[in-house]
C-alpha cells in the first residue's frame, strides 16, 4: 500500500464519520491502527441519553455529584457527541500473550450490563465500534509505584467483584482458543500449565532464530521452563471466572467525574481467578502497604460472589507472581530488542539504561527460572548492541 493510499480503518472511519477532517488518529498502539471520530448521524442529545444508560448498575463506590457519565463532557455537565473507536489489527507484529474470545467487541456486548466501566458497543454500517472513553489514563494520574487514590481503588474492586460473577456456564461468547486451552472448571494447574506453554513454545522457541542469541546471552534456555514448571506446581483449585488479565494502568482510564472505565479487554480469558490478581499486582507495581490493602479486599469481594474462588491465596499467589516475572523476561528481552533504534539514535548510555532494566527483570525471575547466575547490565548491554548489528535498524 503506498503512503498515499489510506487504510482499512481509516477509510471505516472517514465512512462512519462524514467528515476526514474530524477522524483523529492513528493513535498510539502497538496492536491495532485506531482511529476515533464522532459518527455523522449522532447529536449531542443522544450522547446524553447513553450516558444516562451508562450509569445504570453503578454502585455507591462513587457518589452521584460525582459523576459525568462517560466522560464525553468536560465535567460541566454539558453533553458533546460522543467519539467513537474504529481499529484494524497491525500485520506482521509478535504476540506476546494467548488470545481466547473470537471478538473484543462481542465480548464487551455480552458483558453489557454485569460489567461497571466498559466501552459501550454499536453497530454502524456494518462496523462494531467501540466508544472512545474521554479522559486521563490512570498511569498519566498515578505513575508507576505511586499509591491510587482509595475512591479509585474501591472501584477496582468492585471491577473483580464483577468479574468474579461472570461464569463459565453464564458467559455464551465464540472463543478462539483450542479446546486444550480450556482445562475443566477449578484446575487451576491446568489453567497455569497452558500458560506456560504458550510462553515456551509461541515466545521462546517460536523466536529462538532471531533472538536466540540474546536469550542465551541473558541466561535463558529451555531448561528454564523446566525450572518453572516446578516451581509453580501444587495449585490450589479454585473455581474459575471471566479474567481481564492485563489490568495495568495505561488500560484503566479516568473520566471528569472521577469514574474509572475499564479498557483493551483483547487478552480476556477464563480461569484462575487468582491469577487476574497476581497479573494486576505484577503490572500495577503498588507500594507494599496498597498491595496487601488490595488483596485483603479483593478476597472479600471474590468470596462475597464466588465462593471459593480465593481458597489457597496465601500459598498460590507468590508462585503466580513468580510466573509472571518469568513470562516477563522473554517478553521483556524481545521488546527491548526491537525498540533499539540505529547506533546513531541509541548510543551505550541508552543501552546501559536498558541493560540495567533488563537486570532487575532477570534477578526478580531467577529463582522460578532456576538462573544459578544474571548477567550484569554492561553484559546485557553489549548483547543487545551485538542483536542490533545482526538483526536491527541500520538507518
Amino acid at each position: 500500500m503506498s503512503p498515499e493510499t489510506p487504510s482499512a480503518a481509516r477509510r471505516h472511519a472517514v465512512q462512519a464519520c462524514g467528515n476526514a477532517s474530524a477522524v483523529e488518529g492513528p493513535l498510539q498502539g502497538y496492536h491495532h491502527e485506531t482511529y476515533v471520530f464522532p459518527l455523522a448521524d449522532e447529536t449531542a442529545d443522544e450522547t446524553a441519553d447513553e450516558t444516562a444508560d451508562d450509569r445504570t448498575g453503578d454502585t455507591a463506590d462513587a457518589t452521584a455529584g460525582d459523576r459525568t457519565g462517560d466522560g464525553t463532557g468536560d465535567g460541566s455537565g454539558t453533553a458533546a457527541p460522543a467519539r467513537w473507536k474504529c481499529r484494524e489489527p497491525r500485520t506482521g507484529l509478535l504476540w506476546f500473550d494467548r488470545r481466547c474470545f473470537d471478538s473484543e467487541e462481542q465480548l464487551l456486548g455480552a458483558l453489557s450490563g454485569r460489567i461497571t466501566g466498559i466501552p459501550r458497543i454499536r453497530e454502524f454500517g456494518g462496523l462494531r465500534l467501540q466508544r472512545f472513553v474521554e479522559g486521563r489514563t490512570l498511569g498519566a494520574l498515578r505513575t508507576s509505584g505511586r499509591s491510587i487514590p482509595g475512591p479509585l481503588l474501591a472501584q477496582i474492586v468492585r471491577l473483580f467483584r464483577e468479574l468474579a460473577a461472570v461464569t463459565p456456564e453464564t458467559l455464551v461468547v465464540k472463543r478462539r482458543c483450542e479446546a486444550r486451552d480450556r482445562p475443566e472448571d477449578g484446575d487451576t494447574n491446568g489453567f497455569l500449565e497452558r500458560l506456560v506453554c504458550f510462553t515456551e513454545d509461541s515466545v521462546y522457541r517460536a523466536n529462538l532464530d532471531d533472538f536466540g542469541a540474546l536469550f542465551e546471552a541473558a541466561g535463558v534456555d529451555g531448561d528454564a521452563f523446566h525450572h518453572l514448571r516446578k516451581h509453580v506446581s501444587g495449585l490450589t483449585g479454585r473455581p474459575f471466572c471471566l479474567l481481564h488479565a492485563d489490568l495495568h494502568r495505561e488500560n484503566f482510564v479516568v473520566d471528569p467525574g472521577q469514574r474509572l472505565w475499564t479498557i483493551d479487554w483483547e487478552l480476556a480469558m477464563v480461569g484462575d481467578p487468582l491469577y487476574d490478581l497476581a497479573t494486576h499486582l505484577y503490572l500495577m507495581r503498588y507500594p507494599e502497604w496498597q498491595a496487601r490493602v488490595l488483596t485483603r479486599r479483593w478476597v472479600a469481594a471474590v468470596e462475597a460472589v464466588r465462593p471459593g474462588g480465593s481458597r489457597g491465596w496465601r500459598h498460590d499467589l507468590p508462585l503466580l507472581i513468580d510466573y509472571k516475572r518469568a513470562q516477563s523476561v522473554f517478553t521483556d528481552l524481545i521488546r527491548a530488542a526491537l525498540s533499539l533504534g540505529p547506533e546513531h539514535d541509541t548510543g551505550r548510555r541508552q543501552l546501559l539504561r536498558t541493560g540495567a532494566k533488563l537486570h532487575r527483570i532477570l534477578a526478580g525471575a531467577a529463582v522460578p527460572l532456576g538462573l544459578d547466575s544474571v548477567p550484569a547490565p554492561e553484559r546485557i548491554a553489549d548483547a543487545l548492541a551485538d542483536w542490533r548489528r545482526r538483526h536491527g535498524p541500520t538507518g
